[in-house]
């Protein structure tokens, strides 16, 4: 399949920089799998493809290159990275750090402090609800996210959320893999769920359970996507 094909048209926010938006639609490709590890990348096609010059198309490689996504070899091709586990343990290991203080922070506040925050959780949750009814991975893979970003954002800690994101490329496809799997999306709904009533009911320590569990299965199939696809896996 040419990798055009692959891609959506994308009409480009001519009032924004064309690269981070080059940038965004090949990272959501990349981790959602369309754009397994191994694809090359051309950068003239992909310039045909939006509409632009292979500078912005360049920046955007660049970018995905500094997260791991891309490697990059000058003169020759960029091609879509292998999934690097020992990187996937490393940023999974940080934002299990981060995400237990956060709920513990939040579950410690007085109730009328979390009437923003709850409402937003639950409307997450719903969301998830919503894709996996129409078995739309990639929905409720961005309504994942924006649940845990909402954590972030009501913590008051807001500008370390794009900072896991960078460096979760690897755990991301981890997971996207293992998302189809009997029982695997149902669970991270009951995993959002009980976050969010724990917070709600102002119990710290609940909250870092649900927390905990939520994030224990993330690596432990790890060894099945070798055996799946050992082409994709290195570390």
């Amino acid at each position: 399949m040419d990798i055009a094909d692959r891609l959506p048209t994308l009409r480009l926010d001519r009032s924004r920089q064309a690269a981070p938006q080059i940038a965004d639609v090949l990272r959501e490709r990349i981790l959602a799998l369309d754009l397994p590890p191994g694809t090359v990348l051309p950068r003239a096609e992909l310039a045909e493809r939006f509409g632009v010059s292979q500078t912005p198309v360049r920046d955007a490689l660049t970018q995905l290159g500094t997260e791991g996504l891309v490697d990059i070899f000058p003169q020759h091709a960029t091609i879509v990275s292998r999934i690097d586990v020992p990187a996937a343990l490393r940023a999974h290991f940080l934002r299990r750090a981060l995400e237990l203080e956060i709920v513990r922070e939040l579950a410690s506040r007085k109730a009328a402090d979390l009437a923003v925050v709850l409402p937003l959780l639950q409307a997450r949750v719903a969301e998830q609800k919503r894709a996996l009814a129409a078995t739309d991975y990639g929905a409720f893979t961005r309504a994942d996210h924006a649940f845990h970003r909402e954590l972030y954002e009501a913590a008051g800690v807001a500008e370390l959320w794009p900072l896991i994101r960078q460096s979760s490329g690897h755990v991301d496809r981890l997971r996207r893999l293992n998302l189809p799997a009997r029982g695997k999306a149902q669970s991270v709904l009951r995993d959002h769920q009980a976050i969010a009533d724990a917070i709600a009911a102002r119990k710290p320590d609940a909250a870092q359970t649900a927390l905990r569990t939520h994030l224990a299965g993330t690596l432990t199939f790890v060894e099945q996507v070798r055996l799946r696809h050992p082409e994709w896996v290195t570390g």
